[in-house]
């Protein structure tokens, strides 16, 4: 704007679509275990197993790092 440097800050998660997430495996139920998902900007991120495919998920912006359900 005028020759004027401009600051821009991302908000610090946004809500994505996991497009991609494979089922767990019966019996993997042991504390934390996750599994890789693909959200609809093609990032790839590690989830809970309980994520599904068409899931709408909280990202932080800062790290890419999985932290809720929308």
């Amino acid at each position: 704007i005028e020759g004027k440097a401009v600051s821009v800050e991302p908000p610090a998660s946004v809500t994505l679509k996991v497009v991609e997430s494979p089922e767990g495996v019966r019996g993997d139920s042991a504390n934390n275990v996750q599994k890789t998902a693909k959200l609809e900007t093609g990032l790839q991120l590690q989830v809970p197993l309980f994520i599904k495919e068409g899931e709408l998920i909280k990202v932080d912006t800062r790290d890419g790092s999985y932290i809720e359900r929308a």
